[in-house]
């Protein structure tokens, strides 16, 4: 059962759209107490992630998601937020990845933001990945990118330069990409979280 934490800066209806399309279950979760309902938790966000990380605190949840030891999955802002930092209102995020999220100068990579499909490249034998091809393509809408350093990085994808187009440290995961808009690779990458196993 996946808990989605709606703090007010998601895309809830596309992300439980997908889940149902896929069978699986899923609810709500506002407050504390109600982390304890679901096994495993996705952080959605859309926007920008300086707002949405007052709104995170707003909602009194950090503390819990910070302690949190069963599968995670930050989706778009939502994988921002896992970083330490983030130049998006020079904000500090929950500091459980030692990254920072950066913005595409203007002309590095052509039209900012990059939105559109991009083709990942796998880096390393994650769980999160399983049944999906190498260079499989994503959809993704995003004018900040967390830096690629090959210790987090689960997939990685060019735009001008290399990013994390994928995080993975210990039960926490994060994808930059919408898995929720791309298709049957993004269905089978929400269907592989669903299944995430710790040891």
């Amino acid at each position: 059962m996946i808990g989605i934490i709606n703090y007010g800066a998601g895309n809830i209806f596309s992300l439980t759209a997908a889940l149902e399309r896929v069978g699986l279950s899923y609810g709500m979760i506002n407050t504390a107490e109600e982390i304890d309902l679901y096994d495993r938790i996705i952080i959605p966000g859309v926007g920008h992630a300086g707002a949405a990380m007052n709104k995170l605190r707003e909602s009194g949840l950090v503390p819990y998601i910070k302690e949190l030891r069963k599968p995670v999955l930050g989706i778009c802002v939502g994988m921002q937020l896992l970083t330490d930092y983030s130049e998006e209102g020079e904000a500090e995020m929950l500091k459980l990845f030692p990254l920072k999220t950066l913005h595409f100068e203007a002309g590095v990579a052509g039209k900012v933001p990059h939105m559109g499909w991009n083709s990942v490249s796998i880096q390393a034998n994650n769980p999160l990945f399983a049944n999906i091809e190498d260079q499989s393509y994503f959809y993704f809408v995003h004018s900040y990118y967390i830096e690629y350093d090959t210790a987090f990085t689960a997939a990685k994808c060019d735009y001008g330069l290399p990013f994390s187009a994928a995080i993975s440290k210990d039960n926490f995961f994060g994808v930059q990409f919408h898995p929720e808009k791309s298709g049957k690779a993004g269905e089978q990458l929400l269907l592989n979280f669903s299944t995430i196993q710790l040891d």
